[in-house]
């Protein structure tokens, strides 16, 4: 596999991971501790990750449970929760917070589902890019005679088969991510 290529399916391998990453933060009518994953606290005078200051827990299908390892820690994780954009309510007893997961309304399911496939086709844009980078590349090489043709013609095969496997596998996170908002 000629250098181009690999560096073209790492970039394509980053697009496919930001992508899961991406959606990881989507909500779902599923309690997941990923949500929080973005989320940052003032703690100690610093925004520091929840997941750095709290154990984020999942004891039920609708329900999370944060538990600060620094109590005085409770009303800014509370604050940073309610002013996220997650639309969650939390509940502080003076131990642990914790947060119902409504279930998702039809309209917002539908809502969840379009940012859905806008980022899905972005990453797919974004594959296709690496593809035509790595293809104007190569065509270099042949201008400079660092290839033969039949040498960039096949490189170019190959690329167009990692592409396509790569838009697979976007197609299949992003079919994943619906079942699971669509999921009553």
């Amino acid at each position: 596999m000629h250098t181009a290529i690999q560096a073209a399916e790492e970039r394509m391998k980053k697009t496919a991971a930001a992508l899961k990453e991406g959606f990881a933060g989507l909500r779902t009518g599923r309690a997941s501790a990923a949500l929080f994953d973005k989320l940052r606290v003032d703690a100690y005078g610093d925004k520091t990750p929840l997941n750095q200051v709290a154990n984020i827990s999942v004891p039920e299908a609708r329900l999370i449970v944060i538990q600060p390892w620094d109590k005085s820690l409770m009303g800014e994780i509370e604050k940073a929760i309610r002013s996220s954009e997650l639309s969650l309510n939390p509940s502080n007893d003076g131990k642990v917070i914790r947060i119902a997961i409504p279930p998702l309304t039809e309209e917002r399911r539908k809502e969840l589902v379009k940012v859905a496939k806008g980022q899905a086709e972005q990453s797919r844009v974004s594959i296709r890019n690496v593809r035509r980078d790595c293809n104007e590349e190569l065509k270099k090489l042949l201008k400079e005679s660092a290839l033969t043709e039949d040498e960039e013609k096949k490189a170019g095969e190959e690329l167009q088969k990692l592409t396509d496997s790569y838009i697979e596998k976007v197609n299949g996170i992003l079919e994943e991510k619906e079942k699971e908002i669509t999921e009553v």
